[in-house]
């Protein structure tokens, strides 16, 4: 018997370290079979006399995400590049003997915010200040694509096609009717008269409150807009004002008459204008390519090696506890990251990327901690904001040295409040009831069951003061104001970042480059530097051998109805997210849609 159990243990023995290798050498095959796919299309080279094409509708994101096993299978990964990279890229070709224009395709719309598109634009003017020409067409030019073409040294709109100047909105989605409707419960404690993002499950409408400052911030944007588009072109920034009250939609003979475009063609016509430019035969194809393959045919691995790191540390999304997720800023996970990077020895300065609407107020201040740690080791932080830094993104800002925005990024939004919703009457009209036994009176104190008691209710509005009494003197110590004056301009209020300068909750006007190069000069460091950026980007190998079947997402049509139950799917996903132990959160105007 005592044989017969060793066969049986040997034999599975055997069979499992089979399997294992077998399963080893089949992960194995299968990265190699990737490897070569992914393999296939780099680039050759770069032709003399070439176009660097930049396609509108590239995401742009502070930091690029890993591409998915069945992108690269698909031979089709996103069209996704890091802000950094961008510019980088765009910059490196000014310089560049072999690339002697630039071409913006707008065919396909553009999506960045707008604080992104503003440092875009910056790269785009040293390409033309470098003597080099930078081209543009479009068929439908919206307003968030002429952001960026307006210092075009030609513009073409398609003979039938439009373009876009009516002026900035906001559009929020209010799910109080609803609640009402299916007896879904909701109460709420808040600190701050301009906290908005409590109104969408209280209001059917803007209060008056919250109207005023997203008129305002709405108001400054548009502005910038107009500046901005004006300073490049032959008209006055009055002619968009007049265009977005009266028409709204401009036909392209009423767009070239006014010179918001220099010429109507189609697309043909620019590729053999294009030809005529680099000295193309006609028969011949354009000597094109495009930012991403530029990226890595002449950026990637160009930088210097350096004992002196300059770690730029992005934030982005919402902040929850734990260690969140690629779209979200996980407490644990990014303190932990800090931590690593306070303890070696060759990081000399820190340059936090904040582009966030806050989230968990705990999680929020785990993440403050560390930052602290690193200045109280003598390393430099420097916080650069990019389209939105508000509320818990405001927070993680206050322990650094020095703030820098653009004008049109949205921050401030220094409130607190929790949301408490509960299911009783909807769970008793289909027939469930509760009861409880407990050992003392707030034994269940955070069921949702039930509406809270007035005591309970005291409970989380206490909660809620004490942190907004913990902010404002945060920021009134980060930013050398009293508290009183930080109370008047916080309430939950947003501000642009020109007011933010305003008023002193941000120390200049600028991007991430502009914050790289104060960080150098903080830590004294010369020329003798490297950028590193974390966390580190896991490659699809890594995220394949890490986890075998990744997230999947189910995406929508880009119908009018499928784009609306998209934002409201995100806005129920942002929700259901939120994990503060307390239900206290520091978060911007729920799902504020600007466009």
């Amino acid at each position: 018997m005592k044989d017969f159990f060793k066969q049986v243990f040997s034999s599975c023995l055997g069979t499992m370290l089979a399997l294992g290798l077998l399963s080893t050498l089949s992960i194995t095959a299968f990265v190699t079979l990737i490897a070569i796919f992914s393999s296939q299309d780099s680039p050759s080279g770069i032709e003399d006399e070439s176009i660097l094409v930049f396609d509108n509708s590239l995401i742009i994101q502070d930091r690029q995400p890993s591409s998915s096993i069945g992108d690269v299978l698909a031979g089709d990964t996103p069209e996704i590049m890091s802000l950094r990279d961008v510019t980088e890229t765009i910059r490196a070709a000014a310089t560049d003997d072999k690339i002697t224009g630039l071409f913006i395709d707008g065919r396909q719309g553009s999506f960045n915010g707008y604080a992104t598109l503003k440092e875009v634009r910056e790269a785009l003017q040293d390409f033309k200040e470098a003597g080099k020409k930078i081209y543009a067409y479009d068929v439908e030019l919206t307003e968030r694509e002429y952001y960026l073409t307006s210092l075009a040294d030609e513009i073409w709109l398609n003979p039938i096609g439009a373009m876009e100047i009516n002026g900035f909105g906001a559009e929020q989605m209010f799910w109080t009717g609803a609640f009402e409707k299916y007896g879904i419960g909701v109460q709420i404690v808040r600190a701050g008269s301009y906290k908005g993002a409590v109104e969408p499950f209280t209001r059917k409408e803007f209060s008056p409150e919250n109207r005023e400052q997203t008129q305002a911030f709405l108001g400054d944007l548009w502005t910038d807009f107009k500046n901005t588009a004006a300073g490049d072109r032959p008209f006055e920034a009055n002619t968009l004002q007049n265009l977005a009250n009266t028409q709204g939609i401009i036909e392209p003979e009423a767009a070239k008459s006014a010179n918001l475009v220099t010429r109507l063609a189609y697309f043909d016509e620019i590729l053999d204008e294009l030809k005529t430019f680099t000295g193309t035969d006609p028969e011949d194809d354009i000597p094109q390519i495009s930012l991403a393959a530029y990226h890595e045919e002449a950026v990637l691995g160009t930088d210097e090696f350096s004992d002196n790191i300059v770690a730029v540390v992005y934030a982005e999304g919402g902040i929850v506890g734990g260690e969140g997720t690629p779209n979200s800023i996980g407490g644990d996970s990014l303190s932990r990251e800090l931590r690593q990077l306070r303890l070696d020895e060759q990081v000399k300065a820190v340059v936090l990327r904040v582009n966030s609407p806050g989230g968990s107020a705990i999680a929020s201040d785990i993440i403050l901690r560390e930052l602290k740690l690193i200045r109280e080791a003598g390393i430099p932080v420097i916080v650069s904001m990019g389209d939105i830094a508000a509320s818990g993104g405001y927070w993680i800002a206050t322990e650094s040295d020095y703030i820098f925005a653009h004008n049109n990024t949205l921050t401030g939004s220094i409130g607190v409040f929790g949301i408490l919703p509960n299911i009783q009457e909807v769970g008793n009209n289909n027939g469930f009831t509760w009861d409880t036994v407990k050992t003392g009176e707030l034994a269940n104190l955070g069921t949702g069951s039930r509406p809270k008691t007035e005591q309970e209710l005291a409970i989380f509005q206490g909660f809620v003061n004490d942190i907004y009494d913990d902010f404002l003197e945060r920021v009134a110590k980060a930013r050398g104001l009293t508290k009183e004056e930080v109370n008047a301009i916080a309430q939950g209020r947003v501000w642009s970042g020109e007011d933010a300068k305003n008023i002193k909750l941000v120390d200049e006007i600028g991007g991430l480059d502009a914050a790289i190069a104060h960080a150098v000069k903080e830590a004294e460091l010369g020329e003798d530097f490297m950028v590193e950026e974390y966390p580190l980007k896991q490659t699809w190998e890594e995220e394949f051998v890490e986890n075998l079947f990744g997230n999947q997402e189910a995406w929508l049509g880009d119908d009018v109805v499928s784009q609306e139950w998209q934002k409201f799917y995100e806005s129920l996903e942002l929700w259901r997210s939120l994990n503060d132990p307390k239900q206290v959160y520091a978060i911007f105007p729920w799902q504020l849609e600007i466009d």
